[in-house]
């Protein structure tokens, strides 16, 4: 069917292709179905035989194998196959077996204690580097955070925007430059006071010795940097 689509498309008979695919497809399901049922056996548990050897060159094989496998002989069998093992682990197997005959029950179950000995001890060494490891990655990934996104923003929006900031007076009647202990823009920012006016620089510097000592630095830097306190 692909070979026609491929070269007969233009003489298809359309409605009898699609009747023949309709029926490949019919029978592919149905197989499908018997090899997919649990009383089926899988396929990777069967031995894979060949049905035909030749030695001479198949052009069919070789165009599906890319030209890899060019004849398919008795030689290349038990290569592409593994029908046979190679001469030198045949032999090497052919020699465990002897010995093994030849190995008392005792002896066997001596080495098979040993054996599971070696193979548990490994086990809790790779069991702990693993326990380790596990360690080491979650304590990596839960290291505190030492900074908060959101109260940088908050912090650059209000020097340099005066987002959040506001003017309050004190009982001497003059304008206080700390509220709620944040920092407050000088006048003239977007934050202050609609209506009043710049302050004279006396009266700003009497204001900041005024601040707590806590907040002087911060007010000081703030004007230092803003645009408008130069």
């Amino acid at each position: 069917m692909i070979y026609k689509v491929e070269n007969e498309y233009e003489t298809l008979n359309w409605p009898t292709f699609l009747d023949n695919y309709a029926l490949i497809s019919g029978q592919l399901t149905s197989l499908s179905k018997v090899l997919s049922h649990d009383k089926c056996p899988a396929l990777r548990n069967l031995t894979v035989l060949p049905l035909m050897l030749s030695p001479e060159r198949d052009e069919q094989l070789a165009q599906m194998t890319e030209h890899r496998v060019t004849t398919f002989a008795h030689d290349l069998v038990p290569d592409y196959l593994r029908t046979k093992l190679e001469p030198m682990a045949e032999n090497k197997m052919l020699q465990l077996e002897h010995k093994a005959s030849t190995l008392s029950y005792e002896n066997a179950q001596k080495q098979i204690a040993a054996y599971q000995k070696v193979v548990s001890h490994v086990w809790e060494l790779v069991s702990k580097a693993r326990e380790e490891w596990e360690v080491e990655s979650s304590a990596r990934g839960s290291t505190q955070q030492n900074s908060s996104v959101a109260d940088t923003h908050l912090l650059v929006a209000a020097v340099g925007m005066g987002k959040g900031l506001k003017m309050v007076t004190n009982p001497n009647g003059q304008p206080n430059q700390t509220s709620g202990g944040m920092m407050v823009a000088p006048q003239g920012r977007p934050g202050g006071t609609p209506g009043q006016g710049q302050m004279p620089p006396n009266t700003q510097a009497m204001t900041m010795n005024k601040a707590p000592s806590a907040i002087k630095t911060n007010i000081k830097s703030a004007t230092q940097i803003h645009p408008y306190g130069r």
